[in-house]
């Protein structure tokens, strides 16, 4: 899709009116993208005119990241794009512990089963954003994934005050906003208070062994990102105290137009993880993005060229109404996130979502039910085919008693027709085999029910 806007928009035009082009420099086009929050010196931008070790860490908090946590991968990216060395590092012993920036209470503690499983899961993922990344640039990113484990499992609590500890300075930790926002309320543990020491150890770990230099991280991690600089500076003497040994770039925090953050404490999370959000609520999320918010996404969230935003925006803002940007940011992120295959289910679901009932059958026979495996209902021959039952224990509503409702008031579909008696009759035959209907729910909660 994208590239049939962009031949059709540049075609009509000799240059882009409107949108800038993209810096000479990595900093320039992060800020191009609306990507920087605060850079730790001025003198970042000279010291990146050469290739440099690159480094963002992950929470493990969760067994999958969610959208408001790819601002820093995707700055990884465009950081391998300009020939520097990404590491991503991924909390394996900091997700114990929790990272108390941007909260107002202490996390709950993770038992070390859950931690490691969520680094797993997390580590997957990881691994296939960047495998996107590269497939969608045609570059590979060559990316380092690292735990901290690996380094902390070692440092005994001698050690840590010994090396890390002698240098930390009450005034400053106290002073970091992830810890005087909590002085006010009931407090934080040592344990948290802990934490951006750290964070300030895995930073200078980097320094010394892989001569990491600078740290990316989320407009709410300068105060750990600084205290990682800090802790280098003291470890290396005199001449590290005058000089820059390490700097850190922060990027903004996703929100809405309004303001409003992304994630799970924001109890809004859309998930990197098919089996949490959907392949088609995950293209529908962004299909439903506001007028407001498409610039601004287009230019952060995807690795599209300023050339190629100038095309899509320019174009959608002739006829706003074809919902042009919106389409191309969903069909991108979803390639970006799941892969082309998914895109192409995402696709396929949301046009069955609007499609006549005379339509249905020639969409959904084409429709890649692996692909779209997690609102795929599988029946025997002998299982009850009664609806409201399929409907109530597939999730497609809470209950039997509100499919009955919905039946009785005519909002329970089949194939995008009103659901009635015989809808088995209406049942398309796939082309592997089987047969299959769409069962809805209202404008937008379906399900695929398949028979072999």
């Amino acid at each position: 899709m994208l590239a049939r806007v962009v031949r059709r928009t540049l075609a009509s035009r000799r240059g882009l009116r409107g949108y800038s082009t993209v810096a000479g420099d990595v900093v320039g086009e992060l800020e191009t993208r609306g990507l920087v929050h605060t850079l730790t010196s001025r003198a970042l931008r000279t010291h990146l005119s050469s290739p440099r070790t690159v480094y963002s860490g992950v929470d493990p908090s969760a067994r999958s990241l969610h959208v408001g946590n790819l601002l820093p991968l995707l700055a990884l990216a465009h950081f391998a794009r300009y020939g520097h060395r990404p590491i991503v590092l991924v909390g394996g012993a900091t997700g114990s512990i929790g990272d108390p920036s941007g909260r107002s209470s202490e996390r709950n503690a993770l038992d070390p089963d859950t931690l490691s499983a969520n680094v797993a899961a997390i580590q997957t993922q990881l691994k296939t954003f960047f495998a996107n990344v590269a497939q969608l640039s045609g570059k590979e990113v060559g990316v380092r994934m690292l735990n901290n484990y690996t380094w902390m499992s070692g440092v005994s609590m001698l050690d840590f005050l010994g090396e890390v500890g002698r240098h930390a300075r009450l005034t400053q930790m106290l002073a970091r906003e992830s810890v005087a926002s909590r002085m006010e309320g009931e407090g934080m543990s040592y344990t948290e208070f802990s934490y951006q020491l750290l964070q300030a150890y895995d930073f200078a770990h980097l320094h010394r062994t892989s001569g990491c230099t600078v740290q990316l991280g989320g407009s709410d991690q300068l105060g750990n990102i600084s205290a990682g600089i800090d802790l280098i500076r003291r470890r290396m003497g005199a001449k590290a105290m005058r000089d820059e040994p390490a700097y850190g770039l922060t990027l903004p925090l996703l929100t809405t137009a309004s303001g409003e953050k992304f994630g799970k404490s924001a109890g809004n999370a859309v998930w990197l993880d098919a089996e949490l959000t959907s392949h088609l609520d995950f293209f529908q999320f962004f299909l439903r993005t506001p007028d407001a918010d498409v610039p601004r996404y287009l230019n952060a969230l995807t690795l599209l060229s300023s050339e190629e935003i100038g095309a899509v925006l320019e174009e959608y803002d002739a006829d706003r109404s074809k919902r042009t940007a919106q389409r191309v940011l969903a069909d991108h992120m979803t390639r970006l996130i799941r892969g082309a295959q998914a895109a192409k289910t995402a696709s396929t679901l949301t046009a069955i979502l609007a499609a006549t009932p005379d339509d249905v059958p020639q969409l959904l026979s084409q429709l890649d039910l692996h692909s779209a495996a997690s609102m795929v209902v599988r029946l025997q021959h002998e299982q009850p085919m009664e609806l409201t039952r399929i409907a109530a224990q597939t999730g497609l509503v809470k209950s039997r008693a509100e499919a009955k409702r919905l039946l009785n008031a005519r909002g329970l579909y089949v194939n995008n027709a009103p659901a009635g008696e015989g809808w088995q009759e209406r049942m398309v035959p796939m082309k592997h085999g089987g047969k299959a209907a769409v069962i809805r729910a209202g404008k937008s909660a379906l399900r695929i029910v398949y028979i072999a």
